[in-house]
């Protein structure tokens, strides 16, 4: 199974707070938090083909071109699944991983999920119905490991078994 992540630049690697401009960027294979994320996909089988991010700040500033960009490019590269986070209690990530996530689900074929921490309130609120939204702790906080397991089986059953897509969804992501 091949998988997409969508990051912020601070997830990526590619500096956290002292960076928030990074334009646009795609890396083969996976990056940063993605090394936390390895062992959990390989226990569904699933591998990361590439990694997607850009700065918050870059985000806030282009958000349609953003949106627009990471949408066609995991579109071309044609993952089973797309996974925008983890977001922790990140806001502006949050933000941009729901827009990005939903506009997949809309104008692609492509399955795809956001994942964040509840202290993303507004976000989750404005998103929920437009974008499944996995559970996960903020940074630091406990229970990360789960999330990333019940992410994972969110992935499976999405692209193993779609018609029990609802009573995982139920589980696993903010209602």
């Amino acid at each position: 199974m091949k998988i997409v992540l969508i990051f912020d630049q601070g997830l990526a690697g590619a500096g956290g707070k002292s960076n928030p401009n990074v334009g646009l960027n795609a890396v083969k294979g996976g990056v940063g938090t993605a090394l936390m994320m390895e062992s959990h996909f390989k226990e569904i089988g699933a591998d990361v083909i590439a990694t997607l991010y850009c700065g918050n700040e870059y985000f806030l500033n282009h958000q349609d071109e953003v949106v627009t960009k990471m949408t066609a490019m995991c579109k071309k590269l044609n993952p089973d699944f797309v996974v925008c986070g983890p977001c922790f209690n990140f806001p502006d990530y949050a933000k941009m991983a729901a827009m990005i996530s939903a506009n997949i689900l809309t104008k692609t074929e492509l399955k795809s999920c956001a994942m964040m921490s509840k202290e993303n309130a507004s976000v989750i609120e404005e998103y929920k119905d437009k974008t499944p939204i996995v559970i996960m702790p903020k940074k630091g906080g406990t229970g990360l490991n789960d999330s990333y397991t019940a992410l994972c089986k969110y992935i499976n059953v999405a692209v193993n078994n779609p018609a029990e897509l609802e009573n995982i969804k139920a589980e696993v992501c903010y209602k």
